[in-house]
C-alpha cells in the first residue's frame, strides 16, 4: 500500500462529503441565477455597441492593423463570454433540478425490484493500478444492493510478465469471494428459511444487526493511510453498517407497538441483506488472447469483454497464440445482462448506486434511454493544494453536467455509468482482422472515447441522463505531473467528433424531434471550449491589444460567472476565495490544454489515432515533462515584462490584465506545483532531453535511429498447415496480426550480405514458436 501523503498548508480540511441529495434550491439563488445570464448577455451587446462600434466611428477604421486587432479582440472576448453564459445556463438548469427532483422511497425500490429483477455486468478496466486501490473499487461494486450482479475486473496488464502486483491482482476476485462468503451464506439461508416458513418478523431484527456488527467490524479492520481508505470505510462500510442498525431498530419498535410487518415486506427485506452479499466477482485478461484487440486503450479492453457477452467460447492453441473459437458448447461462458456498468478501477459507488439507476430505466418515458449516471465526485479531505483544487474543479463540472441533463445536453462520463446492453447493441461497429471479429462498441478513435460515444447513441435515437444525486466518486489527480496528463487527454479530441454533432441534428431532424438551442451550444461548448479558450487566452497573453478595446462592460460581463462560480463553491464546501485560485491553477494548465488541443490537430491532418495517455495512479510524485515545467514559468515572465512594456506606453488595461496574470500563475507555481518539484523537474527534463545512451537498445528503439533487416526465418510445419504456403513465405502472416518481428541492427554502411534487396527494405521474419505457453493458455 502507498505511503500516507504528507498533508500540505491548505489542504482540504473536510471530513465528510457533500450529501447524496443536494438542498432544492431557494427562490433567491434562482433569482439570482436569471439575473447574472440577463446581466451576461446586456453587458456583452453593450461592448459591442458602445465600445466596438464608437470605436469605429470615431476613427473610422483607423487602418488594417486597428480593424484586425479589433475583430481579432472582439470575437476572442465573445467566445469567452459565450463559456461564460454557458456555465450560468447548465447552473441554472441545475438549480431547477434540486427543487424538482424527490428522493424515490427505498420502501418504493425494494417492490419494483420484487416482481423485476434485471441482471448486471460491472466492468472495471485496470492497467497497473495499484492493489489496495482495486479492492475498494471492486467492493464498492460487490456490496451494491442489487439482486443479480457480477462484477468482472478487466486486467489488462502485459499478462507475461509475472509481476508481484499483476499477481496479487489477479488473485483479488477468490480473496474478495471468500471475504463475502460468511454473510453471502448466512443471508441467503436466513431468506431460504424465511420463504419455508421457519421465521418471523422477530428474526429480521437479528439478521440486520448481524450485518450491522460485521460491516462495522471489517470497517474497524480497513488499513487507512489516506483520505480514499478513510472514504471508503466510513461511507461504504460503516454508511451500509448504519443503515442496517437503522432498519434492525425501526422493525424493533414496530414489534415492540405490536406492529405486524406485511409478508411481502418482510420477504423484501431478507432479500436485500440476500442481495448485498450475492455478488459474482471474477477477473479476464483480454491480453492472453490473440483473437482480440490489443489496442492500448480502455475503450477496446471493454469492448473486448463486451464482445463475448452472451456466447461461448472455446479456447484453441494455434501458431498466433491462444484463441478464442465460439461454439455452443464452448466452455467459456460469457453471461449477458441488460445492464452493464463501466467503472474505474479509482471510482468508488455508494451502496444504492446500481438499484436507484436501474429503478429510473425501469420508468415509462425512459425506454429510449441509454445510459444513466451520477457524474463523479472528488474525495473530501485531500492531502495536498493541486489535489483540492483539482477536486473543487471536479465538484463544479457535477453542476455542469446536472445542468446540462436539464437541457438534454449530457455526455456519458466514461469513470461510472449504468448502461442498457440493448443500446450498445445498437451502435456496435464489426470488423474483421486475421480472420478473428473485432466489435467496437465504445469509439477507441479519439482518447475521450466516452464523449464520442453519447453522441453515437444520440444519432440512434437513445437518450443520456445524470441522474440528480451524489452517488459516485473517484480519485483526483494529487499532483501537477498526474493532472497534466489527465487534462491533455480531456483536451484531446473534442474538435475531432464535433462534425458528428451536425449529423446528430440531421437524424433528428429526420424523426421528428428538435432540439432547443440550449442543447446545441452546451454540446458545441463541451467539446470546443478547450480550443478556444486556450487559444484566446494566449493570444491575450501575448499580443499588446490597443487598450482601448478593453471596457467595464466586458469586466461587468465576466462578473456574473465569476460570482456564480464563488458561490457553487462555497455551496460544494470549500471557500468563494478558492474562485481566485482557480484563475492561476488554470493558467499553469494552459499549455496542457494547448497541448491537448495540437494533438487533436495533428490526428486530424495526418490520420494517425493519439496513443491512449492513462492517468498516473501512485502513491509519489509524477514528474511532468519539460515544457509543461517551463510553460508556467515563462507565462509569468511574459507577464512582467508586459507590465514593464506597456507602463512605458501608457496600455493601463494591459497593465492591469498582465499584473493579475503574474500574481496569479506565480501563485499557482508556488502552492500547487512547488517550486523544488518544478526545479527538479526542469534538472530531469533538461537531462533527459541532452542525455544520449550508448548501450544497445531495444529493437523496437534501435528502428528509429540505425538501418534494419528482417531476416526470412525457416516457417514451422504448424505455421503452413494454419496460414497457407503462400502467407508463411511472404511472412505476411505476422503483419496482420501484429506479432513479433526478429529485428537485426545494420550499420549505415555496412548492408546485409545475406540478403539481395536493400537494407532499407526490409523483410518480415516468421516466428517458428507454436508450442502452448503456459502463462497464454493458464
Amino acid at each position: 500500500m502507498a505511503a500516507m501523503r504528507r498533508r500540505q498548508w491548505g489542504a482540504d480540511r473536510r471530513t465528510d462529503p457533500l450529501p447524496p441529495v443536494a438542498a432544492p434550491a431557494s427562490d433567491t439563488l434562482i433569482t439570482l441565477g436569471r439575473l447574472g445570464i440577463v446581466l451576461t448577455v446586456l453587458a456583452w451587446a453593450g461592448y459591442l455597441v458602445v465600445t466596438v462600434i464608437s470605436q469605429f466611428v470615431n476613427r473610422g477604421f483607423g487602418g488594417m492593423r486597428f480593424t484586425s486587432e479589433t475583430l481579432v479582440y472582439v470575437a476572442i472576448m465573445s467566445l469567452l463570454t459565450m463559456s461564460s453564459l454557458l456555465y450560468l445556463v447548465a447552473r441554472q438548469g441545475a438549480l431547477y433540478r434540486t427543487r424538482a427532483h424527490r428522493r424515490v422511497p427505498r420502501a418504493v425500490l425494494d417492490e419494483a425490484f420484487d416482481d423485476r429483477q434485471s441482471s448486471m455486468t460491472v466492468l472495471v478496466p485496470s492497467y497497473r493500478e495499484e492493489i489496495p486501490t482495486i479492492r475498494m473499487t471492486l467492493l464498492s461494486a460487490a456490496l451494491q444492493e442489487y439482486p443479480d450482479l457480477r462484477v468482472v475486473l478487466l486486467l489488462d496488464d502485459p499478462p507475461n510478465t509475472r509481476t508481484d502486483s499483476l499477481e496479487a491482482a489477479r488473485s483479488l476476485p477468490d480473496q474478495l469471494t471468500a471475504w463475502l462468503s460468511e454473510p453471502r451464506d448466512r443471508f441467503e439461508a436466513a431468506l431460504e428459511r424465511f420463504e419455508d416458513g421457519e421465521t418471523d418478523q422477530i428474526y429480521v431484527i437479528d439478521e440486520y444487526r448481524w450485518a450491522a456488527n460485521w460491516l462495522n467490524d471489517r470497517a474497524d479492520q480497513e488499513i487507512v493511510t489516506d483520505h480514499v481508505d478513510r472514504f471508503f470505510a466510513n461511507q461504504v462500510l460503516g454508511a451500509l453498517a448504519e443503515e442496517f442498525a437503522s432498519v434492525a431498530d425501526a422493525v424493533e419498535k414496530a414489534d415492540a407497538e405490536d406492529a405486524v410487518l406485511p409478508h411481502s415486506r418482510l420477504r423484501q427485506l431478507y432479500q436485500r441483506l440476500a442481495w448485498t452479499f450475492r455478488c459474482e466477482i471474477t477477473s479476464f485478461e483480454r491480453k492472453r488472447y490473440a483473437s482480440l484487440s490489443h489496442e492500448a486503450n480502455k475503450a477496446m479492453n471493454l469492448n473486448s469483454y463486451i464482445g463475448l457477452m452472451g456466447r461461448r467460447f472455446e479456447p484453441r492453441e494455434t501458431p498466433e497464440g491462444l484463441v478464442l473459437v465460439p461454439s455452443p458448447a464452448g466452455r467459456m461462458e460469457f453471461p449477458d445482462s441488460e445492464f452493464v456498468l463501466t467503472l474505474d478501477a479509482d471510482s468508488i459507488l455508494l451502496p444504492e448506486y446500481c438499484l436507484r439507476l436501474v429503478f429510473l430505466f425501469g420508468q415509462p418515458d425512459n425506454h429510449r434511454l441509454a445510459v444513466a449516471q451520477t457524474p463523479y465526485s472528488a474525495f473530501p479531505g485531500s492531502a495536498t493544494r493541486m489535489e483540492r483544487l483539482a477536486g473543487a474543479t471536479t465538484d463544479l463540472q457535477h453542476i455542469v453536467h446536472q445542468g446540462m441533463s436539464y437541457h438534454d445536453a449530457t455526455f456519458w462520463v466514461g469513470a461510472n455509468a449504468v448502461i442498457r446492453k440493448r443500446a450498445l447493441d445498437d451502435i456496435v461497429e464489426v470488423e474483421h482482422q486475421g480472420g478473428h471479429e473485432i466489435r467496437r462498441y465504445v469509439q477507441d478513435r479519439t482518447v475521450i472515447e466516452d464523449t464520442e460515444s453519447s453522441l453515437d447513441l444520440a444519432i440512434h435515437g437513445w437518450r443520456l441522463i445524470n441522474y440528480p444525486e451524489r452517488l459516485s466518486y473517484s480519485a483526483t489527480p494529487p499532483d501537477f505531473g498526474s493532472l497534466a496528463i489527465q487534462r491533455r487527454r480531456w483536451a484531446n479530441g473534442g474538435l475531432l467528433i464535433l462534425p458528428k454533432l451536425w449529423r446528430n441534428g440531421r437524424e433528428r431532424s429526420q424523426r421528428g424531434e428538435h432540439g432547443s438551442a440550449a442543447q446545441t451550444w452546451l454540446r458545441i461548448n463541451y467539446m470546443a471550449s478547450t480550443c478556444w479558450s486556450s487559444i484566446g487566452l494566449i493570444l491575450l497573453l501575448a499580443y499588446p491589444f490597443d487598450s482601448k478595446l478593453l471596457s467595464p462592460l466586458i469586466v461587468l460581463a465576466a462578473m456574473p460567472y465569476f460570482l456564480a462560480m464563488a458561490s457553487d463553491l462555497k455551496r460544494c464546501g470549500y471557500k468563494r476565495t478558492d474562485i481566485l485560485r482557480i484563475y492561476g491553477f488554470n493558467l499553469i494548465l494552459l499549455p496542457v490544454n494547448l497541448a491537448g488541443v495540437v494533438k487533436s490537430l495533428q490526428q486530424a491532418v495526418t490520420g494517425k489515432k493519439i496513443p491512449f495517455a492513462r492517468t498516473p495512479k501512485v502513491g509519489h510524485r509524477t514528474a511532468t515533462s519539460l515544457l509543461f515545467a517551463v510553460s508556467p514559468l515563462l507565462i509569468i515572465g511574459f507577464s512582467v515584462f508586459t507590465v514593464w512594456r506597456d507602463w512605458q506606453t501608457g496600455n493601463w488595461g494591459n497593465v492591469a490584465f498582465a499584473a493579475v496574470n503574474a500574481a496569479a500563475a506565480t501563485y499557482a507555481v508556488v502552492a500547487f506545483m512547488g517550486v523544488r518539484n518544478v526545479l527538479v523537474d526542469l534538472w530531469l527534463g533538461f537531462v533527459e532531453y541532452l542525455y544520449k545512451d550508448d548501450r544497445p537498445r531495444e529493437a523496437v528503439t534501435s528502428v528509429r535511429r540505425r538501418k534494419v533487416v528482417r531476416e526470412i526465418a525457416e516457417p514451422a510445419w504448424q505455421d503452413v498447415l494454419y496460414r497457407g504456403a503462400a502467407a508463411t513465405a511472404t511472412g505476411q502472416h505476422h503483419a496482420d496480426v501484429g506479432g513479433p518481428f526478429r529485428v537485426l541492427a545494420v550499420p549505415p554502411a555496412a548492408p546485409p550480405q545475406h540478403n539481395r534487396r536493400s537494407a532499407d527494405r526490409s523483410v518480415p521474419v516468421v516466428a517458428n514458436s507454436v508450442v502452448a505457453n503456459s502463462d497464454r493458455a493458464a
